[in-house]
């Protein structure tokens, strides 16, 4: 083994310690890529999941029954799935609702939280008004919405 000068060690271990700052920050950097999804597919803890509501496919949309589901009260949303696709849904009045498509314009992941009137996407944090507007990036464009009919207790969603 060849003996290293004082100057020769201070050298490589500055270049070791640096590539491990480096290796560090880029980490950080990845992970902060849309403002708190991880990139993973998972919601951050603080963000709950949508509650999951059966829609029935028909030749007018995609039918909701609304008494004793996340939807019954104003302020309340859930995740509509159906043969003809998911859909976000929010009670936005007593007799109002908004119905989006679920999946992220970002990478299509799809949305799957909820918290204070805003849909949280799992895969890099994009946040979206219950009007489908973006709120927080990556995403840059809309939700794209569809128009809701409501019964009384059967919402209608315009598919």
């Amino acid at each position: 083994m060849t003996q290293k000068t004082r100057r020769e060690f201070c050298t490589h271990a500055c270049q070791l310690a640096a590539a491990g700052a480096l290796a560090g920050s880029l980490g950080a950097v990845l992970e902060g890529c849309g403002g708190g999804g991880g990139g993973n597919g998972t919601l951050p803890s603080d963000i709950p999941l949508l509650g999951t509501v059966s829609g029935t496919a028909t030749g007018g949309g995609v039918n909701v029954t609304i008494p004793g589901s996340p939807l019954a009260s104003v302020g309340g949303a859930a995740l509509v799935q159906s043969s003809s696709g998911s859909f976000l849904v929010a009670r936005t009045g007593q007799d109002t609702f908004s119905a989006l498509t679920a999946t992220c314009t970002h990478q299509a992941c799809t949305i799957i939280g909820f918290t204070g009137n805003t849909f949280v996407c799992p895969c890099h944090g994009s946040r979206f008004s219950t009007s489908g507007a973006v709120q927080n990036g990556p995403a840059t464009r809309s939700l794209r919405s569809f128009a809701t009919r409501f019964d009384g207790t059967t919402l209608t969603i315009s598919a």
